[in-house]
């Protein structure tokens, strides 16, 4: 792999924050090469998918964060190239497998080198989590193959499990470093930031991900909208100079992390006060979710793209977190079967074929939503019939196609293949690798960042939140 040097990063940083730039080049590999970053005198950093932050202290080393099992060895070179001195901390920022793999390397060294190894601290929620990983696996595996399109993914069942745990704060001193560990609630319920104020500098963990916050996510467990902008804020207050985030680049420079913060936070803000506001004056779901107006000029930073999550998903998730899982809409609270509804809807139109025919006018006129729905209500009433399933494949692939987010193109790609496998009387998995973006997908090679190649499909290990 070509040699960078560290300024060559470093302008390449500054030129995806003026939006000059994209960050194909960081989530595809070009710089994490044999070596860590050097982002400034005694803090390395391997930009990769899922990032990594490395901390010289003079008796130490520190890692906030250890990066995939993709990453887990090269990470182990890069390190002992950057300092001889052992690892003696690592910092887990939540628990999502894409931030606790790496270790590993780290451990067996130590045991080689007959010396402890490295103390890995954490929230005390993450040991809930990996527990709940366990006993979910399965589930998490399906869900998972779904969203990034990966039909052969497995959900690990062994975890790294933290040695230290704290509640609220905590301060760990390792040489001349001080390392504030705060917690959050914001993407996950076990979230830390660290604050090192000697460099100040602040690993955000994914509280920052240059993206639309991950606060929606359909198939995923709750997120916390409203606590993760009250994050944001507290960290805006510490007046940090450099940014270090869970995905995504660095950011640079005092005004330009208070800018990036301040931004998220009022995104954040803005779809929570909206959804409340509608909640409160009576609406069902269905009126929220489409009553919230979205800041389209925060939307259009370089660092707030819809990439990943969307904010449709950030109302649908307040909802949860505030009003249950009922949408006011009487019917749903207590439903027949989606397919003794569709049989009945189909029977009503004259056949499953008619529905299927006029989700195909639909979607020729542009009306992708309506489209959808007809073209699943004709197959979940006529589910072998091939020229139904044609159809509502042909559906959900210009829905995948119309969509910015990893969430929707994920739920939408993985439709299109159901019903093109019925259709061609193959399988999931062939209709899911047919394409050469398909076929990236399923080799677990994934983005969640935003790219000036719409088929790119780079990145790491498929390793969100379950």
């Amino acid at each position: 792999m070509t040699e960078h040097k560290p300024t060559d990063y470093l302008s390449y940083v500054d030129r995806v924050w003026q939006g000059e730039d994209t960050l194909l080049a960081h989530l595809s590999g070009t710089y994490s090469g044999a070596g860590l970053v050097t982002v400034r005198e005694r803090v390395g950093f391997l930009p990769a998918f899922a990032n990594v932050a490395v901390f010289d202290t003079g008796d130490g080393l520190v890692l906030v964060d250890s990066g995939d099992i993709r990453t887990a060895g090269p990470l182990h070179e890069a390190v002992r190239a950057f300092s001889e001195q052992p690892v003696s901390t690592v910092v887990y920022t939540h628990g999502h497998i894409d931030h606790v793999f790496g270790v590993a390397p780290f451990d067996a060294q130590a045991d080689s080198e007959g010396r402890e190894r490295p103390e890995v601290i954490a929230h005390e929620a993450v040991t809930a989590r990996f527990d709940r990983y366990v006993s979910t696996a399965g589930y998490n595996t399906w869900i998972n193959r779904r969203q990034f399109g990966v039909p052969s993914l497995n959900w690990p069942s062994t975890y790294r499990y933290p040695d230290t745990t704290y509640r609220e704060r905590m301060t760990v001193r390792r040489g001349g470093l001080a390392f504030e560990l705060v917690h959050a609630k914001g993407e996950t319920d076990d979230s830390t930031y660290v604050w090192i104020p000697e460099l100040k500098t602040l690993c955000t963990g994914d509280l920052f991900i240059w993206n639309t916050p991950n606060a929606g996510n359909p198939q995923k467990v709750q997120r916390y909208p409203e606590e993760w902008a009250r994050a944001l804020r507290a960290m805006q207050e510490l007046g940090a100079e450099l940014l270090l985030p869970g995905h995504g680049v660095p950011i640079v420079g005092r005004d330009r992390v208070h800018r990036a913060l301040d931004d998220t936070a009022r995104l954040l803000e803005s779809l929570c006060e909206q959804t409340r506001a509608l909640m409160n004056a009576g609406h069902r779901l269905d009126a929220v979710v489409h009553g919230v107006q979205v800041p389209q000029e925060l939307l259009a930073r370089p660092y707030l793209h819809p990439a990943y999550d969307e904010p449709e998903f950030v109302v649908r998730n307040l909802w949860r977190l505030w009003g249950g899982w009922y949408d006011q809409n009487p019917a749903h609270l207590k439903p027949a079967p989606d397919a003794a509804v569709a049989a009945e809807f189909a029977a009503t139109a004259g056949g499953a074929a008619v529905l299927a025919a006029r989700a195909a006018e639909l979607l020729d006129k542009g009306e992708l939503r309506l489209a959808a729905h007809l073209a699943e209500t004709a197959a979940l009433a006529a589910p072998a019939d091939v020229d139904v399933a044609r159809t509502r494949a042909r559906v959900y692939a210009r829905r995948a196609t119309a969509e910015t987010s990893t969430m929707a193109r994920g739920v939408f790609n993985w439709a299109a293949a159901e019903s093109a496998a019925v259709a061609e009387g193959t399988d999931l998995e062939t209709e899911l690798t047919r394409s050469p973006e398909g076929r990236r997908r399923a080799a677990g090679m994934i983005s969640v960042g935003v790219t000036d190649d719409e088929a790119c499909g780079c990145g790491g290990e498929p390793g969100e939140d379950g």
